[in-house]
């Protein structure tokens, strides 16, 4: 069954290629036209093009639907073309004319935008809440470890002192301005573009207010034109937004291989966080972190690729807005992965207590040493030069009991402050 169906077939290639992959897709999706589908009947009823009875009908027959959705029952076979034909199928099927009357006042269109519109509402928050179950586990871990002192590099060459407490904390607060990213794209997609239609509007005299309230968005996108530019776009949005996350998660997965390491031996976990060697029974390799830098280095190519797809195309509909979907749906699944795998294996993170017992560590206290001479009274230049001197001729004695106290050092974490941070975001 297809929409558009006007009593002709076309050739079995067509339909495979401009079908692709949407049925398996649209079981992720159909859940959210079932709610935009009851909204609109109920705003068809109010209108009057629909019956009281027509109504209710509709709206107990898509709750049954959304029954089988919840439990896995639902099922979008080959004779379809994507869910909305599935379910105005059904539909028809139970209720007659009155399921054919469904599809008045809107098109595949507006139908698609805004079930992708409730799509990303949801995915985006339930996104924020693990990120948020990260952060939260991350400044716990900070505070626990916030004495264990850990080398800082630059140019990965030891540079200066860092800890624990810094480095977890550092990441907590990336988290903070990531999800900002989040929350602009969350403001995108919490605007109503049902009603819109195929892009032009409809002559009929539907109730928009009605739908947006009923749907629970924050206000409508007003413009029919504008809402049907809104395809592509606000999933750009959502994918900027989670590119932003996978960028954090991508560069701590990287200190963490990086902090197993033997050279390193930073950090650990269990043998069961850990994978084996076929060959080398000592192995104990940083799989999961490595298929989390792998998947969120990929997700950081998401928003060029639908940038790619939607680039300069004309204002109204075109076919290759189809292909969005595709990326941004897997894409999500992926970084929900990621964020759930990263907090179930960082509660059970190990630090080494003693890494600066090493003698190799001893320029990392280069600069405080220097900051003491210059605390004395010596000016920069000459305490710069009288410490690169004894650093040359193997003279150099590090100050190891040095204090960072200001505001964001390792002395003085400001957890709280970064919590509250995190706190003012919804």
């Amino acid at each position: 069954m297809k929409l558009w169906d006007k009593g002709f077939s076309t050739d079995k290639k067509i339909d495979h290629f401009t079908v692709g992959n949407d049925r398996e897709l649209d079981l992720l999706l159909a859940k959210y036209d079932v709610i935009a589908s009851k909204a609109h009947a109920k705003m068809l009823g109010k209108i009057g093009l629909l019956t009281l009875k027509e109504t209710d009908s509709l709206v107990a027959e898509l709750d049954k639907i959304a029954q089988t959705i919840e439990n896995g029952t639902f099922t979008i076979e080959d004779s379809f073309e994507d869910m909305h034909s599935k379910i105005e199928f059904l539909l028809t099927l139970r209720l007659g004319d009155a399921g054919k009357k469904i599809h008045t006042a809107r098109s595949r269109n507006d139908q698609v935008l805004v079930a992708m519109h409730l799509y990303l509402k949801n995915e985006l928050t339930e996104i924020k809440d693990q990120t948020k179950d990260l952060f939260h586990l991350l400044l716990n871990l900070a505070d626990k470890h916030k004495k264990v002192m850990l080398p800082g590099y630059t140019h990965l060459q030891v540079a200066m002192p860092s800890s624990f407490g810094l480095w977890f904390s550092a990441y907590a607060e990336s988290l903070v301005d990531d999800l900002y990213f989040v929350d602009a794209a969350y403001k995108v997609a919490d605007q109503n573009p049902l009603g819109s239609a195929a892009g032009y509007g409809s002559s009929f005299p539907i109730d928009r207010s009605f739908t947006t309230q009923e749907m629970g968005f924050e206000t409508m996108k007003y413009n029919v034109v504008a809402a049907q530019m809104g395809r592509g776009k606000v999933e750009k949005a959502a994918a900027f937004g989670m590119s932003s996350i996978a960028a954090t998660l991508s560069k701590m997965a990287m200190d963490i291989c990086l902090y197993m390491s033997q050279n390193f031996n930073f950090v650990s976990f269990p043998d069961e966080l850990t994978t084996g060697s076929s060959i080398m029974p000592h192995k104990k390799n940083p799989d999961v972190f490595e298929l989390v830098r792998g998947k969120c280095n990929r997700l950081q190519t998401v928003p060029n690729q639908l940038i790619l797809i939607t680039n300069n195309l004309p204002s109204g509909y075109h076919r290759d807005l189809q292909l969005v979907k595709e990326v941004i749906v897997p894409a999500i699944q992926d970084l929900k992965a990621c964020l759930e795998i990263m907090t179930f294996s960082l509660k059970e993170i190990r630090v080494n207590e003693n890494i600066l017992d090493d003698p190799k560590y001893d320029y990392l206290f280069s600069v405080d040493t220097l900051n003491e001479l210059v605390l004395g009274g010596m000016p920069f230049r000459d305490a710069y030069k009288k410490m690169g001197k004894e650093i040359n001729e193997g003279t150099f004695t590090p100050k190891r009991d040095i204090r960072h106290s200001h505001e964001g050092s390792f002395g003085n974490l400001c957890l709280a402050e970064i919590r509250k941070k995190m706190d003012k975001i919804s």
